[in-house]
């Protein structure tokens, strides 16, 4: 058992068997009372994130989390295959563990794994990937400086919004955490 003294950025926490993520902590020492530690908690698998205050001293259950480097290889069906590069083992990650990113994983992408026991926490991706539009609609004359979007479709199937110009066969960078466009790459 670990106390608030050992509450640091990015330390995951079991909290009635669910772990969470410290976002932010502040150790706060009022004029009369006891010293306290406020956190900002982020739940590892839901994302939900909570305000939470430990008296000083308190016991905490810290729990150990290791984030390691894969590389994708394929989809097989209901989970995604990802190998170590380390050591080159394959893990097979549930689909409901992968989440959104399926969204923007390429084959042979690199993605890091945070894993709790061996057990996959979540997938987490780079804050941005180039895809190619596969399909989007063509342009029309005049539409090349206004502010418009479309919806483009990327090689991995999902739906994005760009600009009027943009035709197919154009490599774009997209944000991960949001799916919005941020720029065309030559």
């Amino acid at each position: 058992m670990a106390s608030t003294a050992d509450i640091k950025n990015g330390v995951v926490l079991s909290i009635d068997g669910q772990l969470w993520n410290v976002i932010e902590f502040q150790h706060v020492k009022p004029g009369k009372g006891g010293a306290f530690v406020r956190t900002k908690l982020k739940n590892v698998v839901s994302g939900k994130v909570v305000d939470r205050t430990y008296n000083a001293g308190a016991k905490i259950d810290i729990e150990n989390v290791d984030r390691r480097d894969f590389t994708y290889l394929y989809n097989d069906g209901d989970s995604f295959v990802f190998m170590d590069v380390a050591d080159y083992d394959q893990l097979q990650v549930p689909a409901a563990v992968v989440g959104d990113a399926k969204n923007f994983m390429l084959e042979n992408q690199q993605v890091q794994i945070a894993l709790n026991n061996d057990n996959p926490l979540y997938v987490e991706l780079p804050a941005s990937v180039v895809l190619e539009i596969t399909y989007t609609e063509p342009g029309l004359q005049g539409d090349r400086s206004s502010a418009g979007t479309k919806p483009a479709t990327v090689e991995t199937g999902y739906e994005i919004q760009v600009p009027l110009f943009l035709e197919t066969g154009t490599r774009v960078k997209v944000d991960t955490r949001t799916g919005d466009y941020l720029g065309r790459v030559n």
